[in-house]
């Protein structure tokens, strides 16, 4: 099953801000910041990764649930999302 491009924006701008954090805990770490700074910027786009994939395969699994596809399987998308957990 495809995802729709349009349905995946929120998704895709979560990850582009932590894409941004990723870069700046790398410069953190590059300059040698405080520990509880770069702990704290890891910790905002871990969540944000997780929030992304959570928002990913709960609109595969709408997506799925309502199309007449009949390779969608919710077992396969329940698995993806229990991945995450």
């Amino acid at each position: 099953m495809q995802l729709e491009a349009e349905s995946m924006r929120p998704a895709i701008n979560r990850l582009k801000r932590a894409q941004g954090q990723l870069n700046a805990v790398i410069r953190m770490l590059e300059e040698g910041s405080d520990c509880r700074a770069v702990v704290t910027q890891l910790s905002a786009a871990s969540k944000a990764i997780d929030r992304a994939g959570f928002s990913i395969i709960s609109t595969g699994l709408e997506q799925c649930l309502q199309s007449e596809d009949p390779t969608a399987d919710r077992a396969d998308m329940e698995k993806l999302f229990l991945s995450l957990a």
